[in-house]
């Protein structure tokens, strides 16, 4: 793969899912590839969304030390979207145009935003095409 692509939050978790290791592996795999190869991107509420659930539901939730490294390993290099008016405008015009959540619209728009080519989610519709981004499920 040499175009850039955005990671989903359920990326995050799955990773540490190991009640489903094939999801896992693939996950992992898809984190690794984002970091090493600097072409994986997430927004802030990436962040904040996997840390809402490390931190808090995990069977066994991941310490602050451990967060704090998580965050200053995998997060740091990729994070490359930023809350600003013109994601939320973006948001909002996909929210309306297209019918997505509030926050799939925000993830949709930071994607966008970051001119990623592919969006690695499972929330939403494999396959389908937003202006020149396309959805993938990487668990099919």
């Amino acid at each position: 793969m040499s175009a850039r692509f955005f990671l989903d939050t359920n990326i995050f978790v799955y990773s540490f899912d190991r009640t489903a290791p094939a999801k896992c592996r693939h996950a992992g795999a898809l984190i690794r590839e984002a970091v090493e190869t600097q072409r994986g991107v997430v927004s802030y509420q990436v962040v904040q969304e996997f840390f809402n659930v490390a931190l808090r539901q995990f069977v066994r939730p991941m310490s602050l030390f451990e967060a704090g490294q998580y965050l200053g390993t995998i997060f740091r290099p990729i994070i490359a979207v930023h809350s600003s008016t013109s994601l939320f405008l973006s948001a909002m015009e996909l929210f309306h145009s297209d019918h997505f959540s509030w926050y799939d619209a925000l993830i949709v728009a930071a994607a966008s935003a970051s001119n990623c080519e592919i969006l690695y989610s499972e929330d939403l519709q494999h396959g389908r095409r937003i202006r020149d981004l396309k959805i993938v499920n990487p668990f099919l």
